[in-house]
């Protein structure tokens, strides 16, 4: 009888460990956030939403104050519509801009509000345009590359 006692005690402790484990493995990919604040939804028109992904944090002086909810293309505009949840607590003016950023060299990218000065605020449903899209490394590279071929052209042969 003894013996029975400590496997179900022993089960239920694997069991606790077990969803311990899923619960921080699911918290640390950003897939399960758990937070109960209220929230706002602004829309945000980019016209490069890099690797942004759903979940991603939205910033605003390195503090998370919100996530994004969700990335649709509008094919009428042709660009990226972003969705914003932000949290209630904080209140952004109307003419704050939005920028997609990188954490590191080659990190996961989020959203970064820098703050307008205008007196009104984000209201819920607000769309805005003051963007700035994601910045591809691709991209950056190959206009050095042609700058590079572009002066090197420019030179004269000097074995002419």
């Amino acid at each position: 009888m003894q013996s029975s006692k400590n496997d179900v005690w022993v089960g239920l402790f694997v069991l606790i460990g077990a969803a311990a484990i899923l619960f921080l493995a699911l918290q640390s990919a950003n897939l399960l956030s758990l937070n109960f604040e209220k929230t706002y939804h602004v829309v945000g028109r980019f016209d490069n939403a890099g690797g942004l992904k759903p979940k991603a944090a939205v910033r605003s002086a390195g503090v998370v104050v919100g996530r994004v909810s969700s990335i649709a293309f509008d094919d009428k505009t042709f660009q990226a519509n972003i969705r914003l949840e932000l949290e209630s607590r904080y209140a952004f003016p109307k003419d704050s801009s939005l920028k997609i950023l990188t954490s590191g060299l080659l990190g996961d990218q989020y959203i970064g509000i820098e703050p307008g000065g205008d007196e009104r605020s984000f209201q819920d449903g607000d769309v805005t345009t003051q963007t700035q899209s994601a910045i591809v490394l691709e991209n950056l590279i190959s206009q050095f590359l042609f700058s590079k071929a572009a002066e090197g052209a420019d030179k004269p042969d000097p074995a002419k």
